[in-house]
Protein backbone atom coordinates (compact mmCIF):
# COMPACT_ATOMS: atom_id res chain seq x y z
CA UNK A 1 0.00 0.00 0.00
CA UNK A 2 2.85 2.41 -0.82
CA UNK A 3 1.28 4.18 -3.79
CA UNK A 4 1.86 7.54 -2.07
CA UNK A 5 5.07 6.76 -0.20
CA UNK A 6 7.22 9.83 0.54
CA UNK A 7 4.44 12.22 -0.51
CA UNK A 8 3.34 14.94 1.86
CA UNK A 9 -0.32 15.81 1.37
CA UNK A 10 -2.36 18.66 2.82
CA UNK A 11 -6.15 18.26 3.15
CA UNK A 12 -8.44 21.08 4.28
CA UNK A 13 -11.47 20.18 6.38
CA UNK A 14 -10.22 16.72 7.23
CA UNK A 15 -11.80 16.06 10.62
CA UNK A 16 -15.19 14.76 9.42
CA UNK A 17 -17.27 13.60 6.49
CA UNK A 18 -15.64 13.24 3.09
CA UNK A 19 -12.50 14.98 4.34
CA UNK A 20 -12.00 12.35 7.05
CA UNK A 21 -12.40 9.55 4.48
CA UNK A 22 -9.81 11.23 2.27
CA UNK A 23 -7.28 11.60 5.11
CA UNK A 24 -7.60 7.94 6.10
CA UNK A 25 -7.39 6.71 2.51
CA UNK A 26 -4.24 8.74 1.77
CA UNK A 27 -2.62 7.53 4.99
CA UNK A 28 -3.54 3.93 4.16
CA UNK A 29 -1.59 4.23 0.92
CA UNK A 30 1.55 5.60 2.52
CA UNK A 31 1.27 9.39 2.43
CA UNK A 32 2.28 11.66 5.27
CA UNK A 33 -0.94 13.62 5.76
CA UNK A 34 -1.56 17.03 7.26
CA UNK A 35 -5.14 18.17 7.61
CA UNK A 36 -6.89 21.28 8.86
CA UNK A 37 -9.98 21.60 11.00
CA UNK A 38 -11.96 24.63 12.06
CA UNK A 39 -13.33 23.92 15.54
CA UNK A 40 -13.40 20.38 16.95
CA UNK A 41 -9.99 19.28 18.20
CA UNK A 42 -11.61 16.12 19.62
CA UNK A 43 -12.72 14.97 16.16
CA UNK A 44 -9.31 15.87 14.75
CA UNK A 45 -7.55 13.80 17.43
CA UNK A 46 -9.72 10.79 16.59
CA UNK A 47 -8.80 11.06 12.90
CA UNK A 48 -5.11 11.28 13.79
CA UNK A 49 -5.41 8.18 15.97
CA UNK A 50 -7.12 6.21 13.16
CA UNK A 51 -4.66 7.36 10.49
CA UNK A 52 -1.55 6.64 12.53
CA UNK A 53 -2.45 2.93 12.45
CA UNK A 54 -0.98 2.94 8.93
CA UNK A 55 2.48 3.87 10.22
CA UNK A 56 2.68 7.30 8.59
CA UNK A 57 3.08 10.81 9.93
CA UNK A 58 -0.27 12.51 10.52
CA UNK A 59 -0.69 16.05 11.77
CA UNK A 60 -3.65 18.40 12.29
CA UNK A 61 -3.76 22.19 12.44
CA UNK A 62 -6.64 24.40 13.48
CA UNK A 63 -6.87 26.87 10.63
CA UNK A 64 -9.55 28.78 8.72
CA UNK A 65 -9.03 28.21 4.99
CA UNK A 66 -11.26 31.19 4.18
CA UNK A 67 -8.77 33.52 5.91
CA UNK A 68 -5.89 34.42 3.58
CA UNK A 69 -3.43 35.39 6.32
CA UNK A 70 -4.08 32.17 8.24
CA UNK A 71 -3.41 30.15 5.08
CA UNK A 72 -0.12 31.92 4.46
CA UNK A 73 0.93 31.34 8.07
CA UNK A 74 -0.08 27.67 7.92
CA UNK A 75 1.90 26.96 4.74
CA UNK A 76 5.00 28.69 6.10
CA UNK A 77 4.81 26.57 9.27
CA UNK A 78 4.32 23.37 7.28
CA UNK A 79 7.23 24.07 4.95
CA UNK A 80 9.48 24.74 7.95
CA UNK A 81 8.48 21.35 9.37
CA UNK A 82 8.08 19.17 6.27
CA UNK A 83 10.09 21.09 3.58
CA UNK A 84 7.66 20.23 0.76
CA UNK A 85 3.97 19.75 -0.02
CA UNK A 86 3.34 17.41 -2.93
CA UNK A 87 -0.45 17.41 -3.04
CA UNK A 88 -3.13 19.87 -1.92
CA UNK A 89 -6.72 18.68 -1.45
CA UNK A 90 -9.15 21.58 -1.05
CA UNK A 91 -12.11 19.98 0.68
CA UNK A 92 -13.34 22.53 3.25
CA UNK A 93 -16.89 23.69 2.65
CA UNK A 94 -20.32 24.43 4.11
CA UNK A 95 -23.95 24.72 3.06
CA UNK A 96 -26.58 27.30 4.00
CA UNK A 97 -29.49 26.14 1.88
CA UNK A 98 -32.60 28.18 1.20
CA UNK A 99 -34.73 29.37 -1.66
CA UNK A 100 -33.38 32.57 -3.19
CA UNK A 101 -36.51 34.35 -2.01
CA UNK A 102 -35.48 33.70 1.60
CA UNK A 103 -31.70 33.62 1.22
CA UNK A 104 -29.90 36.44 3.00
CA UNK A 105 -26.93 38.29 1.61
CA UNK A 106 -24.92 37.00 4.56
CA UNK A 107 -25.79 33.38 3.72
CA UNK A 108 -24.73 33.91 0.12
CA UNK A 109 -21.48 35.66 1.01
CA UNK A 110 -20.53 33.17 3.74
CA UNK A 111 -20.90 30.14 1.49
CA UNK A 112 -18.96 31.80 -1.36
CA UNK A 113 -16.24 32.91 1.02
CA UNK A 114 -15.72 29.54 2.71
CA UNK A 115 -16.26 27.28 -0.30
CA UNK A 116 -14.59 29.27 -3.07
CA UNK A 117 -12.24 31.78 -1.49
CA UNK A 118 -10.67 29.03 0.62
CA UNK A 119 -9.63 27.30 -2.63
CA UNK A 120 -8.03 30.52 -3.87
CA UNK A 121 -6.29 31.12 -0.53
CA UNK A 122 -4.81 27.65 -0.22
CA UNK A 123 -3.86 27.27 -3.88
CA UNK A 124 -2.11 30.62 -3.94
CA UNK A 125 -0.29 29.82 -0.70
CA UNK A 126 0.88 26.37 -1.84
CA UNK A 127 1.76 27.11 -5.46
CA UNK A 128 5.10 28.73 -4.64
CA UNK A 129 6.62 25.54 -3.19
CA UNK A 130 5.17 23.47 -6.03
CA UNK A 131 6.60 25.86 -8.61
CA UNK A 132 9.98 25.55 -6.94
CA UNK A 133 9.76 21.74 -7.01
CA UNK A 134 8.35 21.79 -10.58
CA UNK A 135 5.70 19.25 -9.63
CA UNK A 136 2.48 18.94 -7.70
CA UNK A 137 -1.16 17.92 -7.74
CA UNK A 138 -4.01 20.18 -6.67
CA UNK A 139 -7.36 18.47 -6.15
CA UNK A 140 -10.43 20.64 -5.58
CA UNK A 141 -13.72 19.29 -4.27
CA UNK A 142 -16.70 20.68 -6.13
CA UNK A 143 -20.14 19.03 -6.32
CA UNK A 144 -22.61 17.68 -8.83
CA UNK A 145 -24.66 20.71 -7.79
CA UNK A 146 -21.93 22.91 -9.25
CA UNK A 147 -22.39 21.14 -12.59
CA UNK A 148 -26.20 20.94 -12.84
CA UNK A 149 -27.54 23.29 -10.15
CA UNK A 150 -30.17 22.55 -7.53
CA UNK A 151 -33.20 24.44 -6.28
CA UNK A 152 -32.61 25.91 -2.83
CA UNK A 153 -28.83 25.86 -3.22
CA UNK A 154 -28.06 28.88 -5.41
CA UNK A 155 -25.22 29.99 -3.12
CA UNK A 156 -23.72 26.49 -2.84
CA UNK A 157 -24.07 25.82 -6.57
CA UNK A 158 -22.45 29.17 -7.40
CA UNK A 159 -19.49 28.44 -5.13
CA UNK A 160 -18.97 24.93 -6.48
CA UNK A 161 -19.33 26.04 -10.10
CA UNK A 162 -16.75 28.76 -9.46
CA UNK A 163 -14.31 26.12 -8.22
CA UNK A 164 -14.55 24.37 -11.58
CA UNK A 165 -13.70 27.51 -13.58
CA UNK A 166 -10.90 28.38 -11.18
CA UNK A 167 -9.41 24.88 -11.39
CA UNK A 168 -9.43 24.77 -15.19
CA UNK A 169 -7.64 28.13 -15.26
CA UNK A 170 -5.01 26.95 -12.76
CA UNK A 171 -4.46 23.79 -14.83
CA UNK A 172 -3.68 26.00 -17.83
CA UNK A 173 -1.43 28.35 -15.83
CA UNK A 174 0.64 25.74 -14.03
CA UNK A 175 0.69 22.81 -16.44
CA UNK A 176 4.03 23.82 -17.98
CA UNK A 177 5.60 23.43 -14.51
CA UNK A 178 4.26 19.88 -14.15
CA UNK A 179 1.61 20.99 -11.64
CA UNK A 180 -1.76 19.39 -12.21
CA UNK A 181 -5.16 20.67 -11.06
CA UNK A 182 -8.33 18.58 -11.19
CA UNK A 183 -11.83 18.69 -9.77
CA UNK A 184 -13.69 15.94 -7.95
CA UNK A 185 -17.45 16.40 -8.17
CA UNK A 186 -19.33 14.24 -5.64
CA UNK A 187 -23.02 13.50 -5.97
CA UNK A 188 -25.21 12.26 -3.13
CA UNK A 189 -22.70 11.00 -0.56
CA UNK A 190 -23.85 9.78 2.84
CA UNK A 191 -22.05 11.70 5.59
CA UNK A 192 -22.90 13.24 8.95
CA UNK A 193 -24.56 16.10 7.06
CA UNK A 194 -26.99 13.83 5.18
CA UNK A 195 -27.94 11.84 8.28
CA UNK A 196 -30.24 14.71 9.28
CA UNK A 197 -32.25 14.44 6.05
CA UNK A 198 -35.79 13.09 6.18
CA UNK A 199 -35.78 9.46 4.96
CA UNK A 200 -38.37 10.30 2.27
CA UNK A 201 -36.09 13.00 0.84
CA UNK A 202 -33.12 10.64 0.98
CA UNK A 203 -35.06 7.92 -0.86
CA UNK A 204 -36.19 10.43 -3.48
CA UNK A 205 -32.58 11.41 -4.16
CA UNK A 206 -31.56 7.77 -4.49
CA UNK A 207 -34.31 7.10 -7.02
CA UNK A 208 -32.82 9.79 -9.26
CA UNK A 209 -29.46 8.02 -9.26
CA UNK A 210 -28.94 5.43 -12.04
CA UNK A 211 -27.13 3.12 -9.59
CA UNK A 212 -30.07 3.55 -7.18
CA UNK A 213 -27.93 4.11 -4.12
CA UNK A 214 -25.99 6.81 -2.35
CA UNK A 215 -22.22 6.88 -2.33
CA UNK A 216 -19.99 6.98 0.72
CA UNK A 217 -16.82 8.83 1.64
CA UNK A 218 -14.58 6.06 0.33
CA UNK A 219 -16.04 6.39 -3.15
CA UNK A 220 -14.76 9.97 -3.24
CA UNK A 221 -11.52 9.16 -1.43
CA UNK A 222 -10.62 6.48 -4.00
CA UNK A 223 -10.70 9.08 -6.78
CA UNK A 224 -8.66 11.54 -4.72
CA UNK A 225 -6.12 8.75 -4.14
CA UNK A 226 -5.81 8.22 -7.89
CA UNK A 227 -5.41 11.95 -8.63
CA UNK A 228 -2.85 12.32 -5.82
CA UNK A 229 -0.76 9.47 -7.16
CA UNK A 230 1.58 9.31 -10.14
CA UNK A 231 -0.93 7.03 -11.87
CA UNK A 232 -2.75 10.20 -12.96
CA UNK A 233 0.36 12.06 -14.13
CA UNK A 234 -1.18 12.91 -17.54
CA UNK A 235 -4.54 14.10 -16.20
CA UNK A 236 -5.17 17.78 -15.53
CA UNK A 237 -7.94 20.32 -15.97
CA UNK A 238 -10.63 17.65 -15.62
CA UNK A 239 -13.91 17.53 -13.70
CA UNK A 240 -14.60 13.95 -12.61
CA UNK A 241 -17.96 13.12 -11.08
CA UNK A 242 -18.47 10.56 -8.32
CA UNK A 243 -22.23 10.48 -8.50
CA UNK A 244 -23.55 7.06 -9.47
CA UNK A 245 -24.56 8.48 -12.85
CA UNK A 246 -26.53 11.52 -11.66
CA UNK A 247 -24.78 13.77 -14.15
CA UNK A 248 -25.61 11.51 -17.12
Amino acid sequence: MNLLQNKTILVTGGSRGIGKSIVLKLAEYGANVIFTYLSSSKKADLVIKDAQKFGVTVDAFQSDASNYEECQKLINELLDKYSHIDVLVNNAGITKDNLLLRMTQEDFDTVLNINMKSVFNMTKSVQKCMLKARKGSIINLSSIVGVKGNAGQANYAASKSAIIGFSKSIALELGSRNIRCNVVSPGYIETEMTQNLDSKISDLWKQKIPLKRAGDGNDVADLVLFLASDMSSYITGQVISVCGGMST
